[in-house]
Parts: structure tokens; C-alpha cells; sequence
């Protein structure tokens, strides 16, 4: 123990053991408190917290059975759950000692002790009790974020009917394990209805890990999902989990599915199917437990009918399937979100904010293509840039839809902001086929997904 670190309380009715213990340990923690009388430990531990508590086994004289420590650690640990209490006895048998650990107790202590052995015990007690205390805590702050994050779905709220089949099938489906295919426009709010689905799941104490397929380049694909081991490739300087790995006993979330080329779709395929991975370098494979959600902007089926997409892994993913509307086919649900987000925008920018009707009806008329994302961040530079706490149209700068003359709505004249709406519009109307679209709009596929990743497509 190199430094002062930890609260101890040590209970004995031997004052000379008080007294040893205290002159052994004060150069070595924070705070070593003694007491004699068993009796005052429930006042002593409602007003104090201690990391470690020594306590005798023995306090009536001649007495070897314990029976009186096992008593006062029973009250100890309905006092603190956590806490850490280390036996001391003159009497010590393997007996005891098994039971003492099966009680609730930390380690055993004999008497006379052994100065080197008993702070190395200590210390290892100390660092047991910080480490409880951490878990505590992180606890207690996940479950306030999912107190939080659980009104009910977060920022996924809506009173239209197609939200209300939306939260209907959650609620179905949460609790079972059933793989589920999200599909949507992009900033509809699919990842948060693949959290929606884990909080709401058997797994939610687990964690809940989120995969952009699409930002993952084909070199560190496998590498990322499946993990890989110390010198597979040039910059493997250690072992390390994928993300399968890490979401074991949880739910892995995979969006953007859709961007999979097929030799990759195999790849994922042999995962779900043998609920193993097997990393970069390794020849032995790690048997792994998850919940299987995924996402797309794009139409699998189709795409499986144009040999785009395995069909066999369609089959895996969509068990059950989720489809959300984009923000433009549910008017109701506008109000509701402004003032979702202007209370929250409110309270963080600690600046008054209500919604005027000649700007609700604005938002009402906008076709929203960036749909909920598209929203949020319209409200909150409103909100920040506004001059008063009544919002008006002229604090949305929402560009109206121009027309060009073959009747094409066109949102500016600026040449790469057309390009990107009428790719936008194309991939909308070919239901995101690939193929079909490039081929309307005279370019190779190779081309498009080109235009596609510059713009964010």
C-alpha cells in the first residue's frame, strides 16, 4: 500500500487488537476507526461509509463457534449490499472459512497475523470496494439515461397511425429475439427503433452495439465485425474483439445493410447461421450470442430479385419487418415533434421558445426530404438565432421548392445541389434500386454509387 488509500473499521472487544491494528495500519489509509462493542456497528454504519470492515468472529469469551460474527455480518450487509468485511479469528478452519465466504464475507483473517499479509489483504479489499462503488454508480447512471431515454421512445415520438403500428409492433416484438429489418428513408429514425427494441428487450441490461455498414471500407470489414488477432496484417499490434464480439448477450445493430457488396453478404451470412465468429488470423472460432437488428434505406427485396442481394439473407434478417414513414406522409405528427423539440431546445439554450401558427403551417408544408433529422435541426438554429420566444415564418429559412420547365421541383439553381435532389429523387422513385436508377439517369452503377457516397446518398 504505496499510498494512503481506503476507510477502515475495525470491531473487536480486544482492546490490545484494537489498538495493534490501528498503530499497523494508520501510516497506510485514509481512516482507521475502532470500536469494542459489536452493538454500535448498525449507528456507525447509518452516519459513516467504510471500504473495508475488519470484524472479530469471536466476541463472548471462550467462544469458538462464530455464530456471533456471522450475526453482525448478517446486519452489516443489510445496512450495505456492497460492502466489504473481513473476518478475524484465532480459531480459523477451512469450515468456517467456507462459510464465512458463502455469508457474504470477503476473506479470513487468523490470528496472530502476519503485518505484510494482512495490508496486502487490505489493499486488495480497498481496491474491491472502489470497484463495487464504480459498477454502483455506473449502474445507477445507466439507469437514469434509461429512465430518460424510456418517454416513451425517446426522441421517437408520434401520434399519426402509422407511428401508432410502428410502437404497436415494438412492443410486439421487443421481447422476443426475433431478427428485425428496419426499413425507412434516411432521418426517419431507425437506429432509434433498433434502441427502442434492446431497451424494451430481455437484453437490456447487455450492450447495444451500432455498426454503419456503410462507412466501413472492405478492407476493414472483417476486421472491424469479426475482430482479429496480433499480426494478421501490418497494423495489428494487438488482439482485438469485433463488434460481434462485443455485443454478446446484447444486440448488435447493423445499418445501412443494404450497402453490402455480396462477397461480404456471404460472409455475414456463415456468422448468423453458425452464431460463431472467427477472427482475422485465428483458426478458432468464438461462439457468440446476439440479438440481430438491422437497417436500410434501400429495397432488399427487389434488390434480391436483381441478384443484388442474397435472398437466403434476407430471409435471416427480416423476420419481422418495420417499415417507417418518412416525416412528409404524417402531418399530425408536426406539432407533436416541434413541441418535443422546442421544450427540449428551450431548456438547453435556456431561451423561451413557442411556435406561432404562420410557422406551423411553414412546417406543415414542407416536404421535409431529411425527414425527423432534417426537423430537429431546422427547431434547434431556430431557436438559437430567434429575437424573441415567439417563433414566426421568417425564423425558418426553409428554401421554397422552385420549378423548372418541364415542371421538375427543384429546392435551388446551385448545379451539385440538383444533381444530389434529382439523384435523390430517382433512387426515391426506383424504391432505391441500383441498377434501374443509373440507368435512367444514363450513368454506370460504379458512377452513381460514386455521386452517391460524394453527397451522403
Amino acid at each position: 500500500m504505496s499510498k494512503k488509500n481506503g476507510r477502515i473499521l475495525a470491531v473487536d472487544d480486544n482492546e490490545d487488537i484494537l489498538f495493534a491494528l490501528k498503530l499497523l495500519l494508520k501510516s497506510h489509509v485514509e481512516l482507521v476507526k475502532t470500536e469494542s462493542n459489536p452493538a454500535n456497528l448498525q449507528n456507525i454504519l447509518k452516519k459513516e461509509t467504510f471500504d473495508v470492515i475488519l470484524l472479530d468472529m469471536n466476541f463472548t469469551k471462550d467462544a469458538i463457534s462464530g455464530q456471533e460474527g456471522f450475526q453482525y455480518l448478517e446486519q452489516i450487509l443489510a445496512i450495505d449490499p456492497s460492502a466489504v468485511v473481513l473476518f478475524i479469528t484465532a480459531y480459523g478452519d477451512v469450515e468456517k472459512s467456507v462459510r464465512a465466504i458463502k455469508a457474504g464475507a470477503t476473506d479470513f483473517i487468523l490470528k496472530p497475523w502476519q503485518n505484510e499479509k494482512i495490508l496486502a489483504t487490505i489493499s486488495s479489499a480497498v481496491k474491491l470496494r472502489q470497484s463495487r462503488n464504480e459498477v454502483h454508480d455506473l449502474k445507477e447512471k445507466q439507469q437514469e439515461m434509461n429512465s430518460i431515454m424510456d418517454q416513451p421512445f425517446a426522441d421517437f415520438i408520434g401520434v399519426s397511425p402509422g407511428m401508432q403500428k410502428v410502437f404497436s409492433t415494438i412492443k410486439k416484438v421487443a421481447q422476443t429475439d426475433a431478427n428485425v429489418l428496419i426499413l425507412g428513408e434516411n432521418g426517419t429514425g431507425k437506429e432509434l427503433v433498433a434502441r427502442a427494441l434492446h431497451r424494451n428487450s430481455v437484453r437490456n441490461n447487455e450492450a447495444f452495439v451500432s455498426v454503419d455498414l456503410g462507412a466501413l471500407s472492405e478492407t476493414l470489414f472483417e476486421s472491424e465485425l469479426f475482430g482479429h488477432v496480433k499480426g494478421a496484417f501490418t497494423d495489428a499490434k494487438a488482439d482485438r474483439p469485433g463488434r460481434f464480439e462485443l455485443a454478446n448477450q446484447g444486440t448488435i445493430f447493423l445499418d445501412e445493410i443494404g450497402n453490402l457488396s455480396l462477397p461480404f453478404q456471404a460472409k455475414l451470412l456463415t456468422v448468423l447461421e453458425r452464431r460463431e465468429v472467427t477472427r482475422v488470423g485465428a483458426n478458432k472460432p468464438k461462439a457468440i450470442d446476439i440479438r440481430l437488428i438491422s437497417a436500410t434505406n434501400m429495397p432488399l427485396k427487389d434488390m434480391a430479385g436483381q441478384d443484388e442481394f442474397r435472398m437466403d439473407l434476407l430471409y435471416r434478417l427480416n423476420t419481422v419487418e418495420i417499415e417507417l414513414p418518412p416525416l412528409r406522409d404524417r402531418p399530425e405528427d408536426v406539432p407533436v415533434l416541434a413541441n418535443h423539440f422546442l421544450n427540449n431546445f428551450s431548456k438547453k439554450y435556456k431561451k423561451a421558445a413557442k411556435l406561432g401558427k404562420g410557422a406551423l403551417n411553414k412546417l406543415l408544408h414542407y416536404q421535409w426530404p431529411g425527414n425527423v433529422r432534417e426537423f430537429q435541426h431546422v427547431l434547434e438554429r431556430a431557436v438559437i438565432l430567434s429575437e424573441g420566444p415567439m417563433l414566426t415564418e421568417e425564423d425558418f429559412q426553409l428554401t421554397a421548392p422552385k420549378v423548372s420547365g418541364d415542371g421538375f421541383e427543384l429546392e435551388t439553381y446551385n448545379l451539385e445541389d440538383v444533381e444530389k435532389s434529382i439523384i435523390e429523387k430517382v433512387l426515391r422513385m426506383n424504391r432505391g434500386n441500383i441498377s434501374k436508377a443509373a440507368s435512367e439517369l444514363g450513368l454506370t452503377r460504379t458512377s452513381l454509387y460514386r455521386r452517391m457516397e460524394k453527397y451522403g446518398l
